[in-house]
């Protein structure tokens, strides 16, 4: 039986609206041309056309990456950006939990 897939983009959408509800401090923005989220000026996540992309510690997105789960984020092919990872949530479960650990990442990291 196949997978039920959201599109990201719901997902994200659907997601962000309700951390911005819980955390007056987070604001939507674009990153990279793409829409995205950030707290107290910091971007923790963004969209691409298929992914979520968002931000972590570079041990952590090497596991993400090392598990197959993630892929590294190259806006410019052969230039990744270290502490940002590409995932693809199946669903808003999903992307809540991966912008729940994004969120916790940039707010925990300071300035």
């Amino acid at each position: 039986m196949a997978e039920n897939k959201q599109p990201v983009e719901e997902s994200f959408d659907a997601v962000s609206r309700r951390l911005i509800g819980e955390h007056p401090e987070d604001e939507l923005g674009k990153m990279l041309h793409r829409p995205g989220i950030r707290t107290n000026g910091k971007f923790y996540a963004f969209i691409t056309k298929s992914d979520l992309v968002i931000k972590l510690p570079v041990d952590r997105v090497d596991e993400y990456i090392a598990s197959g789960e993630g892929q590294p984020c190259s806006p410019r092919p052969g230039h990744p950006m270290r502490q940002w990872v590409r995932l693809a949530p199946a669903n808003e479960q999903e992307c809540a939990a991966y912008l729940a650990e994004a969120r916790a990442f940039v707010t925990e990291s300071g300035p």
